[in-house]
C-alpha cells in the first residue's frame, strides 16, 4: 500500500504560515533543499490542496527554464512536471491541466483510498495545512516530516486543528541543520 506523506515547515508553536498565510519565516537553504530533494525522489504523485498547488504550479513548469535557475530550481521544476499531481478542492474550476486531478471533499476519503491502493511509490503532500486535516479526520496521513523552524508566531494558520481523537506516533528520525536551527522530526502512525 502506498504511503501519505505530509511534509510541512512548522513554527515553534505549531503553526505553518502567519495569521495573513504568510511564511517569510521559514528558514531554507541548500541543505534543507538537498535533504527535500531526497525525500521527493521516493515519491511518484505530488498531494496539495488548491491554495498551495496554485502557488507551486505558478512557479515550479517553468523553474528549471530561467536563466537564473538553481541546481534546486532544476531538480524539482523536474520533478514536478514528471509527477502526478493531486487537488483536494470544492471550489477548483477550469479544465484539468496534463498530470492533475481534482478531488472533492465529498469524495476525498474513497478517492484517496483507491490511490493508496494503486502500485505506485509514495504520495508527498507538501504544505497544504487544510488538506493535510481533512486527511487527518480520515486517518489517512501516514508519515509527518515537520521542518520545525527557531521561530515563535504567536498566532496564525495552525498544522493540527480540530483533531477528536489521540493518535500516536513513532519518531523514526530528527536531522537538525545547524546553519539555520531547523529540525526535521520524522514521525510515522504507530
Amino acid at each position: 500500500m502506498r504511503r501519505i506523506v505530509s511534509f510541512m515547515h512548522v513554527s515553534l508553536d505549531g503553526f505553518v504560515a502567519g495569521p495573513a498565510g504568510e511564511m517569510d519565516w521559514i528558514s531554507v537553504g541548500d541543505k534543507i533543499f538537498d535533504f527535500a530533494a531526497q525525500r521527493t525522489n521516493e515519491a511518484d504523485t505530488a498531494l496539495y490542496g488548491r491554495v498551495t498547488y496554485e502557488m507551486m504550479d505558478s512557479y515550479w513548469p517553468t523553474a528549471a527554464d530561467q536563466p537564473n535557475a538553481s541546481k534546486h530550481d532544476i531538480e524539482h521544476s523536474t520533478w514536478y512536471n514528471q509527477v502526478d499531481k493531486i487537488v483536494l478542492s470544492n471550489t477548483m474550476k477550469g479544465v484539468p491541466k496534463d498530470k492533475t486531478t481534482v478531488i472533492s471533499n465529498e469524495l476525498l476519503s474513497g478517492k484517496i483510498n483507491a490511490l493508496k491502493q494503486l502500485p505506485g511509490k509514495e504520495i508527498i503532500m507538501f504544505g497544504s495545512p487544510g488538506a493535510t486535516q481533512s486527511l487527518m479526520q480520515h486517518h489517512l496521513v501516514d508519515e509527518f516530516w515537520l521542518f520545525v523552524n527557531p521561530v515563535l508566531l504567536g498566532e496564525g494558520i495552525p498544522l493540527f486543528k480540530d483533531i477528536k481523537e489521540r493518535v500516536a506516533l513513532k519518531l523514526v528520525a530528527s536531522t537538525g541543520f545547524p546553519d539555520s536551527g531547523v529540525v526535521c522530526l520524522h514521525y510515522e502512525k504507530k
